[in-house]
């Protein structure tokens, strides 16, 4: 395991390994670590001038860019905690998640600079803000720095580091899909654990070259930031996937080696025509957020057939969690694998009882991965993050349903609050959904149970169609062939497109 301590060591290490190499590439910039590592001096000593101190929050509302990668490092750098919020969050959520953690700064881009006056008055909080994109016109202005100007008027100095690897890094907020959403909280240690594990067995090295299209508010996104500056690698950083032709070019033109993407990006990639693209370079591929169903880990492989896939399963409470070693996938495509390295996992019953292979219950996590709770939320903090029986340490009790096999591989089963009950039988969503997406011409699909006198809950199924003539009474008859009589659903509804979290997960709560 590597000796680092701190988070922003990811960067200070490679700047000092790897000075002249090409560390980040977006959009037109192309940076080095050393000038990543003087733009991330430059801007602590700003923030540090204007007064933020250890433990102090500070909010990135940002797209995916350069600026962002800067400044996350530059927080870590003046001991503070950042909070990166995605750039198309609504300003009510925003404002919630600005107030719950009472932020000092907010760093934003100029284009959302209407905003900051309903900001300033709704979060008392904040002693200033940071512009980023050229706004020469508010230098006077005393609550409003410009990005440029901060940079250009700071030290290069590094700031000595007051923090041990127990101070809290980050705090990330899930997507709310139900209630308010939650502030994760992060430490050094937590992210420098996680960021070792998944490189270990992904065979990281200084060569590869990763692409990432997901936004650095979602905690998958950030940790290709994060994992790529701990090994010296490059960081080809999008702004998303909404054209990925122009993706897939970059893959060709870069040469990427590693690709992270979740399911709706897979089903997307493995309906287009890719003989354009020399996609060569690719040696390996991630999935998480949500498990792949089985007909699409096998698209992909037929898709790209020299390519190493990981299937993977995690939430952000630990990160990381399973992954199924690339070995497995002919053995049990279905799984989302064993313990990530240095970690232990296990299932355990409503009553606390350990459960053996077959059985169903909730997925327990310990390891030095589990975060260290709810940002101002003891309550919440105490259902999820529980204490061991004798160690004395927290385990992170999933809210997921689990079973395992006679190996020890574990496979998903569904959020126990999604479970289904119809004519008194428990019906697994996923397992209808797998079943769903080996139909020809299923693009994407999901299933919830609606309200029903007879059965108490309905199955039903909303389906996104792949150019096809699909009809429902063809979804009905394969599911008749594939589904035990209780799984069938009763309604099926195409749609356009699913609801989607900014993640990328399919928002079940707006499905009616």
């Amino acid at each position: 395991m590597s000796s680092f301590n701190l988070v922003q060591e990811f960067l200070e290490r490679s700047a000092v390994k790897f000075p002249d190499k090409i560390a980040l590439v977006c959009g037109d910039e192309r940076l080095t670590y050393s000038e990543i590592e003087d733009r991330a001096n430059r801007l602590a000593n700003g923030l540090r001038n204007k007064g933020i101190q250890r433990g102090d929050r500070v909010a990135l509302f940002l797209p995916n860019s350069v600026e962002l990668a800067v400044s996350i490092f530059a927080v870590l750098k003046c001991d503070a905690i950042f909070v990166v919020v995605n750039s198309t969050t609504k300003l009510d959520k925003l404002i919630y998640i600005l107030n719950n953690c009472e932020v000092s700064a907010l760093i934003l881009s100029s284009s959302q600079m209407p905003l900051s006056e309903k900001i300033s008055n709704s979060c008392p909080s904040i002693r200033f803000f940071v512009l980023t994109g050229g706004s020469g016109f508010l230098a006077d202005y005393q609550k409003f720095l410009v990005w440029e100007e901060v940079l250009d008027s700071s030290s290069a100095e590094r700031i000595p580091s007051k923090n041990i690897d127990l101070d809290l890094a980050c705090l990330i907020y899930t997507s709310g899909s139900t209630g308010e959403p939650k502030g994760v909280m992060s430490d050094h240690s937590n992210i420098i654990f996680a960021v070792n594990s998944i490189t270990s067995y992904i065979g990281n090295t200084a060569d590869d070259v990763v692409i990432n299209v997901l936004p650095l508010s979602f905690d998958y996104g950030l940790y290709q930031l994060f994992m790529v500056f701990s090994f010296g690698g490059r960081l080809i950083l999008e702004k998303g996937f909404s054209y990925p032709a122009q993706v897939l070019s970059q893959i060709e033109k870069e040469k990427v080696t590693g690709f992270p993407g979740v399911p709706t990006i897979y089903s997307i990639l493995v309906n287009m025509d890719l003989s354009p693209f020399d996609l060569s370079s690719l040696r390996y591929m991630t999935n998480t957020a949500a498990a792949l169903p089985p007909a699409h880990i096998q698209k992909i492989r037929d898709t790209f057939p020299g390519v190493t896939l990981f299937s993977m399963y995690g939430l952000t409470e630990t990160k990381r969690t399973l992954y199924l070693p690339p070995s497995q996938l002919d053995v049990r495509p279905d799984s989302v694998g064993i313990a990530i390295p240095g970690t232990e996992v296990w299932i355990e019953d409503e009553h606390g009882n350990r459960l053996g292979a077959g059985e169903v219950g909730e997925l327990v996590v310990r390891g030095r991965h589990v975060m260290r709770g709810y940002w101002g939320d003891e309550e919440l903090t105490a259902q999820r993050f529980r204490p061991a029986k004798f160690s004395g340490e927290r385990l992170c009790y999933t809210g997921d349903l689990f079973r395992m096999d006679e190996e020890g591989y574990f496979y998903f089963v569904a959020r126990k609050d999604d479970i289904i009950k119809s004519r008194g039988e428990k019906v697994s969503p996923k397992e209808v959904e797998n079943v769903l997406y080996k139909i020809d011409g299923v693009h994407e699909a999901a299933v919830i149970g609606v309200a029903d006198p007879l059965l108490g809950q309905a199955i039903k199924a909303f389906i996104v169609k792949n150019n096809s003539s699909l009809t429902e009474t063809d979804v009905l008859r394969f599911c008749r062939n594939h589904l035990e009589d209780f799984m069938i659903p009763k309604y099926v509804q195409f749609v356009d497109e699913l609801p989607k979290t900014s993640s990328g997960k399919i928002k079940k709560t707006e499905l009616h």
